[in-house]
């Protein structure tokens, strides 16, 4: 992949009062069998200390889901557009889980 054939769509990262951190990084690249939608992301939900509490990633060319408990071997990637839903529903559900002392949702 030449440089000029990537460009960052998106390179995010929020901390919040709570200690856990949201980091979003997503590339176009050209569509290939590593990559079939011509996106390569990272989208992880996680504490200050380096804990994932939820990550999919493609980095590899592998699509992939991690949670605290190490990584999902029965998960099936279902389209990006998908796992970028499934991924802030679970941000959700995870920041209702633990009383938060900051208001601003990601």
């Amino acid at each position: 992949m030449a440089p000029d054939d990537v460009r960052v769509l998106e390179d995010t990262e929020r901390r919040f009062a709570d200690g856990t951190v949201l980091r979003v990084r997503v590339l176009s690249v050209p569509e290939s069998e590593k990559f079939p939608d011509g996106v390569k992301y990272r989208l992880h939900f996680g504490t200050e200390d380096e804990t994932t509490l939820i990550r999919y990633d493609n980095s590899h060319g592998v699509h992939e889901r991690h949670t605290s408990n190490g990584l999902d071997d029965d998960y099936r990637f279902p389209g990006y557009g998908a796992v970028q839903e499934r991924f802030w529903t679970e941000i959700e559900q995870l920041r209702e889980e633990k009383p938060s002392q900051d208001n601003n949702n990601p």
